[in-house]
């Protein structure tokens, strides 16, 4: 007959388990800033390209990056009222972030809190590239708000329906 691990043996375990999988979700948001994968593509009569991330904007011809803080308050005459998407996109992402580091630092993260952030500023992402669209000889594909959604729904979705009691 085998013997059940000791209690303090199986909470050390679940402790570092647990650990592990805030250290990969704060991993996983972190690359959703869009350090690697754009936020939002807008490609002008397909061959030009405008890549937005959290942090500014690239352009490919002539090659050019404005950061957000220029983009606001440098060339923000007549821009269309979709764009300010884009600063709340960001506010919801730094708001996920902080939240996603107290889960990993100290223990307090609500889930559905992190989650529900990550939905919005998907959200918000869609709304950018959607007022993109609609330009003349542009089409915005909306990368950030499947990954955003995906990290919601991989990182955080199992934690709100256990938290829920789905």
């Amino acid at each position: 007959m085998e013997e059940s691990p000791p209690e303090s043996s199986v909470s050390t375990e679940t402790a570092r388990v647990r650990g592990q999988l805030r250290r990969v979700r704060v991993v996983a948001v972190l690359l959703a800033v869009g350090a690697v994968v754009p936020w939002s593509v807008q490609v002008f009569t397909a061959r030009d390209a405008t890549w937005l991330f959290a942090w500014g904007l690239v352009n490919t011809n002539p090659l050019q990056v404005t950061t957000l803080v220029d983009f606001l308050f440098v060339y923000t005459q007549g821009l269309p009222a979709f764009i300010l998407a884009w600063p709340a996109s960001v506010v919801c992402y730094l708001l996920v972030l902080g939240s996603a580091l107290l889960g990993l630092w100290i223990d307090w993260e609500d889930p559905r809190v992190t989650a529900g952030l990550l939905v919005l500023a998907g959200i918000a992402q869609l709304s950018v590239a959607q007022g993109f669209s609609y330009q003349p000889n542009r089409t915005a594909y909306p990368l950030g708000t499947a990954v955003l959604w995906a990290v919601a729904w991989w990182g955080y979705w199992p934690r709100v329906k256990n938290r829920i009691g789905w």
